[in-house]
């Protein structure tokens, strides 16, 4: 069919006005979308961006807990060591000690302080703090000779019977049948008994006259079992054993629960078989055989006396010698300190099936100190 112009005029605008509707509605549905997209990428965007923030803020709490944590500790253990995280308490606890009654005096004063306040100056002492024994402070003696009661240890220089450890001196004796010369230099012929020890002395390395002398022990213990501290002449001014003199600073033997106790004594007198001695004993409330106490002498011209956890058991005033010299001789001479594990002999008597092997005598330190208000006779600090 055939239109007019005018007709067909009017069917091209309407036809414009419809294809621009479209496009404005298509247009509008595009940009909706688009809107909604943007929309969701941004929501997606914070979500996000929030839960990278809160996971931020948690790893900084967890971080600074953390940090608070270590410094904690660190602090912790920074104030357990000033303390002494390393002290003699935690070595007492590791060797099965009451930290209670351990080497306190009887009021739980430090001894130190307590001496410091009586006068007494420290001039010499070993902490056996180190890795080894001093030897600028101690020296072995090695023989297989029985100390002359018939002992029956060879004392040997070896780290299995005598070593630090732990801020400890372990002195041990051990069943393992060692052969060693009998007494050098005079006698070496060999010999063989059951038991190794240790003896150990301060002979020309430390050497005293008068003073306070004190060590911190704890002691092995069974039949047989003969631990001591003590002293012997440096000079031997007097003559041969026992006219220069002996001091039993602390000697037990065969400790039990049964036989808990110690011995002060002093030899005495003229050269053995005249030798003479005397001294007390004293049996305290705390097993010393599983735990630290203090045995120390305050030796002084004219009097000696004992202590056991500073508290006073004996004292003498009473000896001779058979060299004539006067009175306070053979105790006014230069005197050194031995510790030693002696097994078997005259006074203990031999081990037997009861008696368990190693066994050590523990020293947690050695002290020597002199009275400064006379230094040369020893007076003006003594307590008792």
């Amino acid at each position: 069919m055939w239109m007019n112009v005018s007709e067909l005029r009017l069917m091209v605008l309407w036809a414009m006005m419809l294809t621009g509707l479209l496009a404005v509605a298509c247009g509008q549905s595009t940009n909706d979308k688009d809107e909604a997209v943007d929309s969701e990428k941004s929501e997606d965007s914070t979500e996000l961006e929030d839960s990278e923030k809160a996971g931020d803020s948690e790893k900084a709490e967890d971080s600074g807990e953390q940090r608070d944590s270590e410094v904690a500790r660190d602090s912790a253990k920074v104030e357990d060591s000033e303390v002494g995280g390393d002290s003699a308490e935690e070595r007492d606890s590791e060797y099965g000690v009451d930290t209670e009654s351990i080497g306190d005096t009887v009021d739980g004063t430090d001894t130190h302080d307590t001496l410091e306040t009586a006068g007494w100056q420290l001039v010499w002492r070993d902490e056996f703090e180190g890795n080894q024994i001093d030897s600028s402070k101690w020296a072995y003696e090695v023989n297989c000779w029985g100390g002359g009661n018939n002992e029956q240890q060879c004392y040997v220089d070896d780290a299995k019977n005598a070593y630090v450890e732990d801020g400890i001196l372990h002195i041990k004796a051990i069943a393992d049948n060692p052969t060693g010369e009998t007494n050098p230099p005079d006698n070496t012929a060999m010999t063989t008994l059951p038991y190794s020890s240790a003896r150990l002395r301060t002979k020309d390395k430390g050497d005293w006259k008068y003073g306070r002398i004190e060590a911190r022990l704890q002691l092995p213990f069974g039949q047989g079992i003969w631990p001591a501290f003590w002293m012997l002449p440096t000079d031997w001014e007097y003559g041969g054993w026992a006219a220069s003199g002996e001091i039993d600073i602390m000697e037990a033997v065969n400790l039990s629960p049964a036989n808990n106790v110690v011995y002060g004594t002093l030899h005495y007198g003229g050269e053995w078989p005249d030798n003479v001695h005397s001294g007390e004993s004293v049996a305290p409330d705390v097993n010393v055989a599983s735990s630290f106490n203090i045995y120390a002498v305050e030796w002084e011209a004219g009097e000696i006396r004992w202590y056991l956890n500073d508290v006073h058991y004996a004292t003498q005033t009473e000896w001779t010698t058979a060299s004539g010299a006067a009175f306070p001789a053979p105790f006014d001479q230069r005197f050194h300190i031995l510790l030693n594990l002696a097994v078997g002999g005259n006074w203990p008597g031999a081990p037997n099936d009861s008696t368990s092997f190693p066994q050590e005598m523990l020293v947690d330190y050695v002290r020597v100190y002199q009275c400064g208000a006379d230094t040369q006779t020893g007076h003006g600090c003594g307590a008792n």
